[in-house]
């Protein structure tokens, strides 16, 4: 089965705020989006989410052909999916209801449209496990909001096809998505556990009374995640090796590394130590909800974002 086909519609399955993002992001790339949830109110979440993202979007660059009115919604999967080039799923993080959700997907979707999962957690073969056609199902894992965050993360099941994956990273890149390939399904995926791996160090850190909260959010977001949003870490270290680069750093410098990640704490998530990153957090925010927080965020991501675009354009 091929899978080249251009892509113009795009199907939204699971309208939260991962697919409300999603839709935002699909519509100002200039496509036809046909949304699909069976909740209270989703249609009037959706358009409000859309319409409060536009500004961002804007911002960021519309395609040729961007509108918000291109935006459908419907109660009926079926219908959404019966001319969907391309499905976004967006639904509930459960095994069971994933395996039962993608059965029905694949009866509805044309045969040669891909079918994306969001799910951060739940690997492909799973979903794909009782689909009559499982070689176009695949993740498709974004970060958190999809229409600013670049990063997908795509991985196949072990019946996925090779050229599905292939046609999925190159879609997502061809909308200004940065796509990285994950050879080897892993529950969480990639982007997920690093999070998770960093955040075992700094609770235990913060479980030794090392330091507070505050100052643990102040030594990353100041420190080495301001590098990062420039470089990955792997690169780094060909810098951090000075002139002669990641041989000099393999050579001199990984065995001192070595060292300091044999002593990396493995905390006990105790009642006490959720509570005193609670309280430490909520003494973060101040009197600024989540909803300000986020909105500070994204602000500041958008700014980045315009930074890194301009200085990865070739010089004149």
């Amino acid at each position: 089965m091929s899978f080249k086909k251009p892509i113009h519609r795009i199907a939204i399955v699971g309208t939260g705020v991962i697919g409300a993002s999603w839709a935002a992001q699909y519509l100002a790339r200039g496509f036809d989006v046909v949304a699909t949830d069976p909740a209270p109110n989703a249609e009037a979440n959706l358009r409000k989410y859309v319409d409060d993202a536009w500004k961002d979007l804007t911002s960021l660059g519309l395609s040729p052909g961007a509108s918000r009115d291109r935006l459908t919604f419907t109660t009926n999967m079926k219908e959404a999916l019966s001319r969907a080039d391309f499905v976004q799923e967006n639904g509930p993080e459960r095994p069971d209801f994933k395996i039962k959700l993608f059965a029905e997907m694949d009866a509805a979707t044309p045969v040669d449209s891909l079918i994306a999962s969001s799910s951060s957690g739940i690997t492909p073969s799973v979903m794909q496990s009782k689909c009559r056609y499982p070689e176009r199902i695949l993740i498709g894992h974004p970060f958190n909001p999809p229409h600013i965050i670049p990063l997908v993360e795509v991985v196949g099941g072990t019946k996925t096809s090779p050229e599905a994956i292939q046609q999925a990273i190159a879609f997502y890149a061809s909308i200004g998505k940065k796509p990285v390939y994950l050879k080897k399904e892993l529950v969480g995926h990639v982007g997920n556990r690093l999070q998770a791996a960093l955040y075992r160090e700094i609770m235990s850190l913060i479980q030794q009374d090392v330091l507070s909260v505050e100052d643990a959010d102040v030594a990353v977001s100041y420190g080495p995640g301001l590098r990062w949003g420039v470089m990955g870490p792997s690169l780094q270290w060909h810098l951090g090796g000075g002139a002669g680069g990641i041989k000099h750093f393999m050579d001199h410098l990984m065995d001192p590394l070595v060292g300091m990640i044999r002593t990396l704490g493995t905390p006990d998530v105790t009642p006490e130590l959720k509570q005193k990153i609670s309280e430490g957090v909520l003494r973060e925010a101040g009197n600024r909800s989540v909803g300000e927080l986020a909105e500070d965020e994204n602000r500041q991501l958008l700014g980045l974002l315009s930074v890194r675009a301009k200085a990865s354009k070739p010089a004149a």
